[in-house]
């Protein structure tokens, strides 16, 4: 929908408004994308889709796919030939840490007393489309190269009067790596959309709904070394015991072969002593026989 039809902005339950207009920018645009934007829409969706089928592959997609590559939408590089269709919503909004409602829909917000309203009767139901894309959305501190849930989601809706919700929960997170120190947010979400249609039963307003909550909890995530000292120890600790286990299965070995194919064999392994002593017995023997003789 073109910007002067639709209208962003915030409501907590704590009934605070919060107008878009003090962080949001609204460009018309067409949204059909260029060639290149195409092509980066496309690579997002599919580290989207490999993050959410192997979780380990983060780190190294963070480091190889996105390492110096730009994750904002790449500006258009040719021009359009026809009015904009569309209008992009960019910026920030300072919100409450409390539960809240930010939403997209038809009209300009106007505050009142109880709550808020938005402006859609002089708007024609024939214009409407919440058709969308979610180049970047995140809570908190923006830090480059972390890809979140929401980005690069694309909506394409099947009727005019449509809802496209998200349930959001927010987690507050600190890093304190060796690379970079920052407080931010991570979260989940779970995605749902409907047609309004009041004669089936199915009300609601046409619109982009986006409830986040955000958790009484806090993650902290920190990274340590290990001093060089410490690994040296550890590293002869286990070589020493890489040798006194060898030669423990060393000896263990030659005594049971010994036991199994020497001791066991009848004739085949006589002591030394043993066979000094027949050849004792056998040389005395033969003397007393000559003697017999003569």
């Amino acid at each position: 929908m073109k910007c002067q039809y639709v209208g962003a902005d915030v409501l907590d339950l704590a009934e605070t408004m919060v107008i878009s207009s003090d962080g949001l920018i609204y460009e018309p645009v067409a949204f059909e994308l260029s060639p290149q934007q195409r092509v980066w829409q496309r690579t997002l969706q599919l580290i989207q889709s490999r993050l959410q089928e192997e979780h380990a592959l983060q780190d190294v997609l963070f480091k190889s796919a996105f390492k110096g590559a730009p994750t904002a939408l790449p500006p258009r590089e040719d021009t359009i030939l026809w009015p904009p269709d569309a209008c992009r919503i960019h910026g920030y909004l300072y919100v409450n840490k409390v539960a809240g409602n930010f939403h997209i829909t038809v009209g300009k917000a106007i505050p009142h007393p109880r709550g808020h309203a938005h402006l859609a009767a002089l708007v024609s139901h024939d214009s409407y489309n919440f058709s969308h894309r979610i180049d970047h959305l995140s809570f908190g501190e923006i830090i480059p190269g972390i890809i979140n849930p929401l980005d690069g989601t694309e909506k394409i809706a099947s009727d005019y009067n449509h809802m496209f919700q998200y349930f959001i929960t927010v987690v507050p997170t600190k890093l304190d790596t060796y690379k970079i120190s920052a407080d931010t947010h991570q979260y989940s979400v779970t995605e749902r959309e409907r047609a309004i249609n009041h004669a089936a039963g199915s009300h609601g307003v046409s619109g982009i709904f986006m409830k986040y909550d955000i958790s009484s909890l806090m993650v902290t995530v920190t990274e340590q070394h290990m001093p060089l000292w410490k690994f040296l120890i550890r590293l002869c600790g286990i070589i020493g015991g890489i040798f006194s286990t060898t030669g423990m299965l060393h000896a263990l070995v030659g005594f049971l072969f010994d036991i199994v194919c020497c001791r066991f064999k009848l004739g085949s392994y006589k002591p030394k002593s043993d066979a000094l002593l027949d050849g004792h017995l056998n040389s005395h023997s033969a003397l007393i026989t000559e003697n017999s003789k003569h």
